[in-house]
């Protein structure tokens, strides 16, 4: 029986990723399953630089525009669904198509992700007010206390991690390093992870180029139209919050947008520095490559 195969297109923000895997989608006969963490959310299709309905129309895509703003939603949770959906898709597939740049959804997939538990809303809630009220430093001491092998390895800027691995020894009285074990999970099927790199100055032009797109579409209209709900951590991202700023008048449009372009290029620099990280990626120039050169490498 042959083996079947997951196909990972990964790179970072704006660098052709949706057109070359519609390609690669039409030659395969395959659907392709996002790894976007903010795509996966409706009504914000254009800050999060969606598909369009166009491209939509043109492959099965799974994880794009299904969840409310306000569903919790997070990379274990994504893990156990793709799995569940590839175990269907592959009775009918050989190969399978995901793309994206989210490199947690992209990681839970490809070497899985440690059984953390779930936090309660109330240790959420707790560690969130404290967060706003105290500020990162008291909850940095706190988790170098608590569990000093993370804190010598955490991105100490990061209060997303800080206040997690806060939630977790909170909820279970044992610290946030005993769960990760960094080991990858075999999976049933092969993985060929595909990566398009850039010279750095095309990619920044390309993604300034897009988010003045994005304010020709209509984001402004798209922010103000969720900009109550923007408290949710769907919203909490890169194009909305630069948005809220002006629709505040904090900002007048320029500054927004210049904000939104230079925040997205750092993001991408984060991507790639993540990517890099991961030898198992077979890299390609984005700006020279066709969906027949990397099917090439996947047979």
């Amino acid at each position: 029986m042959q083996q079947k195969t997951l196909i990972v297109l990964v790179g970072p923000t704006g660098i052709g990723k949706t057109e070359l895997s519609l390609s690669m989608a039409k030659l395969l006969s395959s659907p392709i399953v996002s790894a976007d963490s903010r795509q996966i959310y409706k009504t914000i299709s254009i800050g999060t630089a969606a598909p369009t309905e166009e491209q939509l129309s043109q492959a099965q895509h799974y994880f794009v525009g299904q969840l409310e703003l306000d569903e919790y939603y997070s990379a274990a949770q994504y893990e156990t669904d793709v799995l569940n959906l590839l175990d269907g898709l592959f009775e009918t597939h050989d190969t399978v198509l995901m793309t994206g740049g989210s490199m947690m959804y992209i990681d839970a997939v490809t070497k899985g992700i440690d059984d953390i538990p779930s936090v309660d809303d109330e240790t959420r809630s707790l560690l969130k007010q404290r967060f706003e009220t105290e500020g990162l430093e008291p909850l940095l001491e706190e988790l170098r206390l608590l569990d000093p092998d993370y804190y010598a390895i955490v991105d100490k800027k990061n209060h997303k991690r800080v206040v997690h691995a806060l939630e977790i020894c909170y909820m279970t009285g044992k610290t946030f390093t005993s769960f990760r074990k960094s080991e990858s999970k075999e999976r049933p099927f092969r993985i060929v992870k595909i990566g398009l790199r850039m010279e750095r100055e095309r990619l920044f032009d390309r993604i300034n180029k897009r988010v003045d797109k994005m304010i020709e579409d209509g984001l402004v209209e798209e922010a103000r139209s969720v900009s109550h709900l923007r408290h949710l951590n769907s919203l909490n991202t890169v194009g909305y919050k630069e948005m809220f700023k002006f629709i505040d008048g904090e900002w007048d449009l320029y500054t927004a947008t210049e904000r939104l372009k230079k925040n997205t290029r750092v993001y991408a620099k984060k991507q790639m520095t993540w990517f890099k990280k991961d030898e198992s990626i077979y890299w390609f120039d984005a700006e020279t490559v066709s969906a027949e050169d990397i099917l090439k490498i996947c047979k």
